[in-house]
């Protein structure tokens, strides 16, 4: 799913984020967060984006399986969407421990975790993270993670997407330079977005 997300867009259709995320919340149900006593926060406004419909429910539901593994007993999930002008905004937020803010972009690389490998069932392999910033790359958006301060602790999450008619220019821009990954850039290239506000997140590539 990782390479297929870093090879681009082929074919792009109207998606409602929020109604992949009603839908992702609903498939998991209570006993995914009952375990711990998570709250769970939503608020949904109807937020539809040009994208592959596939690639967009892994992100969210990438982004919702790291809100509740790494979160605390009686912690609490937040998952957004915000329509605007020029596109709109994906947050997903989550209690836990505290985490370094300096810490934040090396957690977005793939393989990478706050702890030790503890080889147990349902552990992940540390690629939730880099895949959401893949696939975020792929539909032009733009993505900023956050480590949340005390004593709530965790991460925020945003995903900020354009409107469609400029998220169908990027998609196609991005298609040059997959194809020329192994030789030089293609022109115009250095102009693309970056995936995340900040420089070293730009190419994240989780916990």
């Amino acid at each position: 799913m990782l390479a297929v997300s870093e090879e681009g867009l082929e074919a792009t259709e109207p998606v409602d984020l929020a109604a992949l995320a009603e839908t992702a919340l609903a498939e998991a149900g209570p006993g995914a967060t009952a375990h711990e006593g998570l709250e769970v926060v939503t608020g949904l406004a109807p937020l539809t984006v040009e994208g592959d419909r596939a690639l967009l429910d892994h992100l969210i539901r990438n982004l919702l399986t790291n809100a509740v593994r790494h979160n605390r007993p009686g912690g609490r999930i937040e998952v957004t969407t915000a329509p605007g002008p020029e596109g709109g905004v994906l947050t997903v937020a989550n209690t836990g421990p505290v985490i370094d803010p300096q810490d934040v972009p090396r957690l977005l690389e793939p393989f990478r975790r706050r702890a030790e490998r503890r080889h147990t069932a349902g552990e992940g392999a540390g690629l939730g993270l880099s895949l959401v910033a893949s696939i975020a790359r792929a539909h032009g958006a733009r993505l900023r993670a956050e480590a949340n301060p005390g004593p709530d602790g965790g991460m925020t999450v945003r995903v900020r997407f354009r409107a469609a008619d400029t998220a169908d220019t990027a998609g196609a821009a991005a298609r040059p330079e997959r194809e020329n990954r192994r030789g030089r850039r293609a022109p115009g290239d250095e102009n693309l977005p970056d995936s995340s506000d900040s420089p070293d997140v730009s190419r994240p590539t989780l916990p």
